[in-house]
């Protein structure tokens, strides 16, 4: 365990260099700059974009930037942001929690009604309920989580006025109920396909369960159907559905980007596209790394899981 545990660590931080040197050159590859924001400042001169180059190390090489910025990186210090000039890193704290909060609850949900959809398609398998909700997920899966979100803010917020249709919480209100009520349509709309994936996937692995030669043995015993199915099939049905959270972690930061977006939601992917728009690089290669790193660690976690929980899988 301590060997893989060790290579898996050498391989994510391979990993993790390779996406921040690719992440920072086609950053500072991209037309206008890191400088493009200053040029629009009205009566900004050549000279002075001149001078403020030398003074952020623009005007050195490629490769001297990347390395200057890395170990910076690797000190805990992740550079300010050209917009406020604020510390990227206590930016980035301040956006976690709203984004954590989303794909935390979205990814539950998904779970839940996924794997309850899975279990009760293979059990009623060729079956209406089997076809329709076949039908439905490939629906799901088939229109952009954007145009969700806004039939349900068209929908539930302008028509029947039930939910709030952007934002984390009420102006002068902080209470439990009222973030609850701001969480309900965006966790929804971003877990509407991951519920998709979930139970495609649940019901293909509980029909793999259902053949096995322990499930048949513990029907002849005379257990009952719902002591097999909850004792002898869904435990085993949901190992490879660990891992399955690991790898969608991240299609679900993906959703959460444009969920965000449709519902002003104050987290990491809103803030990545309001960086992007000010050309605020510093920010964007922090929240690249930061989506790296949160993606690393939850398939590195996923896999220690499944290894905890099933004695038939060894780590090497």
């Amino acid at each position: 365990m301590l060997r893989y545990l060790l290579s898996r660590l050498g391989q994510s931080a391979i990993l993790l260099l390779i996406v921040s040197c690719v992440g920072f050159c086609v950053l500072s590859l991209a037309p206008g700059g890191p400088l493009s924001q200053f040029a629009l400042s009205p009566g900004m001169t050549q000279e002075q974009l001149t001078r403020i180059a030398d003074q952020m190390g623009l005007n050195r090489p490629l490769p001297v930037q990347y390395m200057d910025w890395l170990s910076h990186l690797l000190r805990g210090d992740w550079g300010v942001s050209y917009r406020d000039g604020q510390p990227v890193l206590a930016i980035i704290q301040r956006h976690l929690f709203a984004t954590l909060l989303l794909m935390g609850t979205s990814t539950a949900i998904a779970i839940v009604l996924g794997s309850a959809i899975g279990i009760a398609s293979a059990v009623r398998r060729g079956g209406i309920f089997d076809h329709t909700m076949t039908v439905m997920s490939m629906v799901a899966l088939s229109i952009p989580t954007f145009w969700f979100g806004l039939v349900a803010i068209y929908v539930f917020s302008l028509n029947l006025g039930w939910l709030p249709s952007g934002g984390m919480y009420a102006v002068g209100n902080g209470s439990l109920a009222d973030y609850l009520h701001h969480l309900i349509m965006p966790a929804l709309v971003l877990a509407l396909v991951d519920v998709a994936i979930w139970s495609r996937y649940m019901r293909t692995s509980t029909l793999n369960v259902v053949h096995q030669d322990f499930v048949r043995t513990a029907r002849a015993k005379g257990l009952t159907r719902r002591r097999v199915l909850m004792k002898h099939i869904l435990g085993n049905s949901l190992v490879p559905m660990i891992t399955l959270a690991g790898l969608q972690l991240p299609v679900i930061l993906g959703g959460a980007l444009v969920t965000e977006t449709v519902f002003t939601w104050p987290g990491m992917g809103r803030l990545f596209l309001d960086s992007l728009g000010y050309s605020d690089y510093p920010v964007v290669m922090g929240l690249l790394m930061a989506s790296a790193l949160l993606v690393v660690v939850g398939s590195l976690a996923a896999d220690l899981i499944v290894a905890l929980i099933d004695p038939r899988i060894r780590l090497n």
